[in-house]
């Protein structure tokens, strides 16, 4: 396979990526949320520090906060009454340090949930899973609490980043609805509503880390989500 064939075929994608991402329909809770009931809003790392404070801390999060608060608060208005924070709370010698600086060690501020969320009125309706790992399952009480709700038929996240911590927890409910044959339940991914970290290829190289290109990961990931059946949309209104 040439080089040129595969440059060919890069940009072949990304166009159609790029069309796909631009016409991704709106999700209108009052015509397509039938049964708010039976529905369950999940975040993932919406805590302060991956927001505000810390070495993971970034602005492209931040700018999530008032999206995802305006999510929280309309789907409680809806009658939705499920919501279940998946957080990192580290171990201070987890392993997942060697990859990424430590962060959102358990006691600390950085792994609190952000100060918007807690002031929500119904925030002691908040169900947190405390991780300590991307994975939002493992060695987790998310599944426990699954096993619980059977019911549920939509299941939105929110969070971040796309491509990490939001893209296991939307993969791992599909994922487990497949497994279990609950043909019922909906993920739904808002694309508004989640967003990833950029790290240019020369800042990268300065600092010794892997780069990361935000936008592309967004978009790749969110396009990986609805080839694995997760519903994107680009906001919930």
């Amino acid at each position: 396979m040439t080089s040129a064939f595969l440059v060919q075929q890069r940009e072949a994608f990304l166009e159609h990526v790029d069309r796909w991402f631009q016409e991704i329909p709106v999700f209108s809770i009052d015509r397509e949320l039938a049964h708010p009931e039976r529905a369950a809003v999940f975040s993932a790392d919406m805590v302060v520090g991956f927001c505000s404070q810390g070495s993971l801390a970034s602005p492209r999060v931040a700018s999530l906060v008032p999206t995802v608060v305006r999510l929280f608060q309309r789907a409680h208005s809806a009658g939705v009454r499920k919501f279940v924070l998946a957080q990192d709370t580290h171990h201070q010698d987890t392993p997942e340090f060697r990859s990424f600086p430590p962060h959102c060690i358990r006691g600390t501020e950085e792994s609190q949930t952000i100060p918007e969320l807690r002031a929500l009125p119904f925030s002691g309706e908040f169900v947190i899973v405390e991780k300590n790992s991307l994975h939002p399952a493992l060695g987790t009480t998310l599944d426990q609490w699954l096993e619980a709700h059977l019911q549920l038929q939509d299941l939105i996240v929110v969070g971040d980043c796309t491509d990490l911590c939001t893209y296991h927890l939307a993969m791992h409910l599909r994922l487990r609805a497949n497994a279990f044959g609950l043909a019922e339940q909906r993920v739904i991914v808002p694309a508004n509503a989640v967003d990833t970290y950029d790290m240019p290829i020369d800042v990268a190289k300065e600092v010794g880390a892997f780069p990361h290109p935000g936008d592309l990961f967004h978009r790749i990931f969110l396009y990986h989500m609805a080839l694995n059946g997760i519903h994107v949309v680009s906001a919930v209104e």
